[in-house]
């Protein structure tokens, strides 16, 4: 997830120079499905989810698939990949003391000190001091993709607290139907049809975006978070 998500920050920039943010996120859902019907056709494993875990499905969907989407696609559009995406993974500064808070999850020293050391690799790499606070777009860019962060966090403890009874491939053709569902009518309604040169260039990195950025990184996270503490998975994301 973190090598293939940090790859895909550079990636949506790119496709950002031809796209709108809305499309961009309502592309990846779409490649992401089409390509999720078939394999779990071919797969047998196309089933309706268990209603048990529609509130889960709902979660990933408008939390992650929309929410976190959308608001890193915004401030994306406003500010450098490189500075964003330190903003992106401070997820963990919200899942840490939530997990510990909420699900009970303990805080060790060994990872007190993993956090801490975290947290300084952020702050160096962010470097406030540096930061032109007068740029209102990159200023406003970067606020989104922290609120984005926040979406995310929530979502990861809502994974690992909630009671599985499908698995999280098995959801994940719904997710991307309803985060579709979602997000091309609003993108239709606020930006109309897509504007763009199609090219290799482009079509390639959508792909990319929709395949791998998309269902398999989507699945990954949603399986280690289902398997692994929120402290564990949050840490993962910060190392």
């Amino acid at each position: 997830v973190v090598i293939i998500w940090g790859i895909a920050w550079p990636v949506q920039k790119v496709i950002l120079e031809s796209l709108s943010p809305l499309w961009m996120v309502a592309l990846r859902s779409i490649i992401s499905a089409a390509v999720l019907l078939p394999l779990m056709v071919i797969l047998e494993r196309l089933r309706l989810p268990n209603r048990c875990d529609i509130p889960i499905l709902l979660s990933i969907s408008l939390l992650h698939m929309v929410g976190f989407a959308t608001l890193t696609a915004l401030g994306l559009e406003l500010a450098p990949a490189g500075r964003s995406v330190v903003l992106g993974y401070t997820v963990s500064l919200w899942v840490i003391p939530c997990a510990v808070l909420f699900l009970g999850e303990q805080f060790t020293a060994r990872r007190a000190f993993g956090v801490s050391l975290g947290m300084t690799g952020l702050l160096v790499l962010f470097n406030p001091a540096s930061f032109d606070w007068s740029d209102n777009d990159a200023v406003l860019g970067n606020f989104l993709i922290l609120g984005g962060a926040i979406l995310w966090a929530a979502n990861i403890l809502h994974l690992r607290g909630h009671h599985w009874r499908s698995t999280p491939f098995d959801l994940l053709l719904w997710e991307t139907l309803l985060a579709g569902a979602i997000i091309l009518p609003v993108t239709l309604l606020i930006d109309g049809g897509p504007q763009a040169d199609w090219n290799g260039e482009l079509i390639g990195l959508l792909l990319f975006s929709g395949v791998c950025a998309g269902a398999l990184a989507f699945w990954a996270m949603a399986a280690a978070a289902r398997s692994l503490p929120a402290v564990t998975t949050a840490l993962g994301l910060l190392g």
